[in-house]
């Protein structure tokens, strides 16, 4: 089956395309536009390039379209994207706004382009249904909780390729099939064996850090909005409720000015005051700029912040790893993450974190009881997955009635 897994952004469009049968992924072909300002004619274009490229011979050649949707307002999981989801996610629109409305107008707009294709969404909450209800309350009144305040979580598609890669990686075969069966209806196996204890640190221009527990998410740093946790590219992480109403008191902001300076110039930018881009915040803290070095330091800390966290709630830790941008190219955001930890059994070898970059690696030392990986991101390689099955099985439900 061939699928095209489709990735909107807010000014963009990145397409993959798979052939997936069973278990068996392949790679085939790949695009992307930035500064989009027309969704329908750069999905024109995209298809039109692979037909050129006798990548598939037409269209319909496209079986089914998978879309890493972000946050539902009342939907999670993996699903067919039809109408109800449209619906579900501008409904959800205001905690992601970058997100959910290019979403739901891609939805729209390949049902028209590939009208033979199965559209499935695999929303990045759905890796986080199996925590624990304590970790997903917030202390607020019921009346909010009923209204949608809860932790949601985000990434999961990455997080969850973590999970079983380095499942994988720890020669935890059990673990890496538990995971790929996480979406498919079943009810999760117990783990007889040693427990594997996990944290995830997808570390990009957005962020996240996820424990993981025989494969499955039993916390994350991000909460009701992609706005929380560390601090992002741009926005601000982590930040007590009481600043919102003290600032407007204070600095006579508007909530609307508020919620601009909050997603827009805070986080990295915020601190730094000159750049979003870690590369560059990097290169200035090492010319003596004390504001970029406390924006590289106060990321560190958040980032070991909830691994500390995760790891008490695991009862240990077997490894860390670094995923996504920042996590795969920067060995300085990693050595100082894994500082000073021999004391808990982490011996980092810097030589071998100076070494590689963007490609998978165990950094730690040999002798290190928590191992240390940098696994590449890939998580159109989940959504392709997950949109093979769920295609299948609609097909098959097709078939047979």
């Amino acid at each position: 089956m061939k699928v095209l897994v489709a990735n909107l952004g807010s000014t963009s469009f990145k397409y993959r395309l798979f052939e997936v049968e069973d278990d068996a992924v392949e790679f085939l072909s790949k695009g992307g536009y930035e500064r989009v300002t027309d969704y329908q004619s750069c999905i024109k274009d995209a298809l039109r390039k692979l037909v050129e490229s006798e990548v598939i011979s037409t269209v319909d050649d496209i079986e089914a379209v998978g879309f890493k949707t972000v946050l539902g307002h009342q939907l999670t999981g993996c699903v067919v994207a039809d109408e109800s989801v449209i619906d579900d996610l501008m409904q959800g629109a205001e905690l992601a706004p970058a997100h959910n409305p290019p979403y739901a107008e891609g939805i729209r707009l390949f049902a028209r382009e590939t009208p033979k294709a199965q559209l499935v969404a695999l929303f990045e909450t759905a890796f986080y249904q199996w925590a624990k209800p304590e970790s997903r309350r917030y202390a607020v009144p019921q009346s909010w909780f009923g209204a949608g305040v809860k932790r949601n979580g985000f990434h999961g598609a990455s997080h969850k390729h973590i999970a079983e890669r380095s499942a994988e990686l720890l020669g935890r075969d059990d673990i890496a099939r538990r995971v790929k069966l996480l979406y498919r209806g079943e009810e999760l196996q117990a783990v007889e064996d040693t427990p594997l204890r996990v944290v995830s640190c997808h570390l990009g221009g957005s962020s996240s850090v996820t424990g993981i527990l025989n494969g499955v998410a039993i916390d994350t740093s991000m909460g009701l909005s992609p706005q929380s946790g560390l601090p992002q590219n741009n926005r601000v992480g982590d930040l007590d409720a009481m600043a919102v109403t003290f600032v407007m008191k204070k600095l006579g902001l508007s909530l609307e000015q508020i919620e601009k300076e909050l997603t827009k110039s805070s986080g990295l930018l915020g601190i730094s005051g000159m750049s979003n881009d870690v590369r560059d915040i990097e290169e200035a803290a090492a010319s003596g700029s004390e504001e970029a070095q406390i924006a590289l330091d106060v990321l560190v800390y958040s980032i070991r912040h909830y691994v500390g966290a995760y790891a008490f709630q695991m009862g240990g830790l077997d490894a860390i790893v670094f995923t996504a941008g920042i996590g795969e190219n920067s060995s300085y955001i990693r050595q100082k993450v894994c500082e000073g930890l021999e004391g808990f059994g982490l011996t980092f070898d810097s030589t071998k974190n100076d070494e590689i970059c963007a490609s998978e690696a165990c950094i730690s030392a040999e002798n290190s009881r928590i191992k240390v990986f940098v696994i590449p991101a890939d998580e159109e390689l989940v959504v392709a997955r997950e949109t093979y099955l769920l295609a299948s099985q609609q097909l098959s439900a097709v078939g047979n009635s």
